[in-house]
């Protein structure tokens, strides 16, 4: 793979596997220091995150940096959401499941777009900094999961529903990563308003089945999430406000490729669904 990938795109690949040794440091305190306190661990871990913070900001300039930073960052979350699966109370593993969640989607986000679309590369990549709302979501899910644990303890405990949640995300997450490998050069995380000579309508692979796979797959990712936490209210929550976002981006994409593709696009509409339910996307009234 490092063949195969840009500077940037290895770069964030040394700087995540480098987060991601934070678990080695935790294990290697019990191997060769024979410390069993899980608390001098997870410090002993830090240390290590910390210092990787120091070594990377004295390496690499500004650029290099915000790069290197964000992937060592989804690395170490990775990590601790991996200790806190093995090591936690039962109510606490589905927040670790979640966190190794969280992380391989941002950093592959990154690598995916390395991978099909390097022109397309920048720090935004990893959509860490998606939008305010994204945030706000976030935090409402944490808020709903500590609430719940805090009083319902037991509503986080049944893992036939962390296994749901995770399998909802992994096949999501798998429908979206294969989407944007499929569309390779066409594929951008933002919309595109002028047409460049490369750009072609992929109809092949996934876009066969879907017109819009990528967000079918982020789609129901979102939700799995929830369902991981074993969150009801977001999970309610975060279906309408997916269903309502994909619905307006759906809108504004589909125009857009009326105005690259005209006739090409609309016989691709009759014959493929949007993918997501009750989205049909901007049609052309005849």
């Amino acid at each position: 793979m490092a063949i195969m990938l840009c500077y940037e795109g290895r770069l964030s690949l040394y700087c995540f596997l480098g987060g991601m040794a934070s678990l080695l440091v935790f294990y290697g305190a019990e191997a060769f220091l024979h410390e069993e306190s899980i608390w001098t661990k997870v410090a002993l871990s830090v240390g290590y995150y910390i210092a990787l913070n120091v070594i990377i900001r004295i390496r690499y300039n500004p650029r290099d940096y915000q790069i290197a930073v964000r992937a060592a960052f989804l690395g170490t979350v990775l990590s601790a959401g991996i200790v806190v699966v093995l090591y936690a109370q039962e109510q606490y593993k589905s927040f670790g499941i979640y966190a190794t969640l969280m992380a391989l989607f941002h950093y592959t986000e990154y690598l995916g777009i390395a991978i099909c679309n390097p022109k397309t590369l920048s720090p935004d990549s990893f959509i860490l900094n998606h939008s305010i709302h994204y945030g706000l979501a976030a935090a409402a899910s944490w808020i709903e999961y500590f609430v719940e644990v805090h009083y319902f303890p037991e509503m986080k405990t049944y893992k036939s529903v962390w296994i749901a949640g995770l399998l909802l995300c992994l096949a999501g997450e798998s429908l979206r990563k294969v989407a944007m490998i499929t569309a390779s050069k066409n594929f951008s995380h933002i919309v595109q308003f002028e047409r460049h000579n490369e750009h072609e309508l992929v109809t092949h692979g996934v876009y066969g089945w879907m017109r819009h796979p990528s967000y079918v797959g982020w789609f129901y990712w979102s939700i799995g999430t929830q369902i991981t936490l074993a969150n009801p209210v977001c999970c309610v929550i975060y279906a309408i406000a997916s269903w309502k976002f994909f619905h307006d981006r759906i809108l504004m994409e589909e125009i857009t490729l009326l105005n690259f593709f005209g006739e090409e696009y609309i016989q691709y509409q009759e014959r493929v669904p949007s993918g997501l339910p009750y989205i049909s996307g901007f049609r052309v009234e005849p």
